[in-house]
């Protein structure tokens, strides 16, 4: 799989997934706070389903760029389906 590939994303889309990844972070801390205030497990749970829910659309968000960005490649023949196919198989763990 390429890595030297750059995101290549607008500048307005590449703000909305930077402001994403802020929202994130404070979540996280948020959820330290939490285990360090021992908070219920209940609402642990909760904030961290939070967590994954938005970081998996995070990196949806990433992958569309991702593939956008490799469909040019595709049909002008520069790269084959298997790197998009390795960088989906990433992303989804």
């Amino acid at each position: 799989m390429k890595t030297d590939v750059p995101l290549a994303i607008p500048e307005s889309e590449k703000k909305r997934i930077v402001n994403r990844l802020k929202r994130l972070e404070g979540q996280v801390r948020g959820l330290q706070r939490m285990v360090d205030e021992d908070r219920s497990c209940r609402d642990i749970l909760t904030l961290l389903a939070g967590i994954r829910s938005a970081l998996d659309a995070t990196g949806d968000a990433v992958l569309e760029s991702y593939v956008a960005r490799c469909q040019a490649d595709f049909e002008s023949g520069k790269d084959d389906m298997g790197d998009l196919l390795a960088a989906v198989k990433l992303a989804r763990g």
